[in-house]
């Protein structure tokens, strides 16, 4: 019995570290394949081209910091932040002020809804008091 145990352990052993194999292959043809098209080497778009979970990606040791460099690499540099000129200046003041301008709107617009919700309440009392005193029936 034990031999055709050895056996089947080796087997599935042998079964996947072929799989494996396979995988860490497909996933070098895929970064190949992304770096030929000139798209951003990510765990996911390698993942997706080469059909293997992030959890494989992450654990292979080799495959992962290969990942990360391109994904290092390919990313954009920020561009330096030009000097502040008169333009920008301007732009930078006329943004602030049209915030401003947009928050003191929406505090007078909330305002005013706060203004017609209380009329609208006192109008539906007055409707209710003058019913109540029999004159004109209230209106819904």
């Amino acid at each position: 019995m034990t031999d055709a145990r050895t056996k089947r352990t080796q087997t599935l052993t042998a079964a996947a570290k072929a799989k494996s194999k396979a995988k860490t292959q497909a996933a070098e043809q895929a970064i190949r394949r992304l770096i030929k098209r000139g798209e951003a080497i990510t765990f996911q778009a390698v993942q997706r081209e080469a059909g293997v979970s992030h959890a494989f990606l992450y654990n292979h040791p080799d495959l992962r910091g290969r990942i990360e460099r391109l994904r290092a690499q390919t990313r954009p540099i920020p561009a330096p932040t030009a000097p502040a000129d008169t333009e920008s200046t301007l732009v930078l003041a006329l943004t602030t002020q049209i915030t401003g301008l947009k928050q003191q709107h929406r505090k007078e617009v909330q305002a005013l809804r706060d203004a017609l919700e209380q009329a609208h309440g006192e109008n539906l009392d007055l409707r209710r008091e003058l019913a109540r005193r029999g004159g004109a029936t209230a209106t819904p």
